[in-house]
């Protein structure tokens, strides 16, 4: 019965959390301009979010590679040698992603391209 207080107390401050946050998602854009501006900057923020997920879940499988190597050095015939290499070539591949993002920015939209970064967006 003490948990349910908990998660009771909890969903009420989450929503009342939400509906203030809320208030900045439904302004008022009344020109071009200012819905060019919002896209713009919510763009950024989404590669900021993929940058942020993409260095999160590339040290998650470099930890899972690093223990599958421990168990399959433990027990070669239960694990194959495949799943810790694959795992660690995920893990590569998602820590390069965020780079690839400049290079591929630069290749189609020339110098004038952005990227996004873990600090904002700014110009290469």
């Amino acid at each position: 019965m003490k948990y349910r207080n908990i998660f009771k107390w909890a969903g009420i401050l989450l929503a009342s959390g939400l509906a203030f946050y809320a208030s900045d998602a439904f302004a008022q854009v009344t020109d071009l301009s200012g819905v060019a501006k919002q896209m713009t900057s919510t763009f950024g923020q989404l590669a900021q979010l993929i940058t942020a997920i993409a260095y999160i879940a590339g040290m998650g499988f470099g930890m899972a590679s690093i223990l599958k190597f421990k168990a399959h050095k433990d027990n070669p015939t239960q694990i194959p040698i495949g799943t810790p290499i694959a795992l660690l070539f995920v893990a590569a591949a998602l820590l390069f992603l965020p780079s690839l993002f400049g290079i591929a920015g630069k290749t189609i939209f020339g110098q004038s391209g952005a990227t996004g970064g873990v600090t904002g967006v700014s110009t290469f």
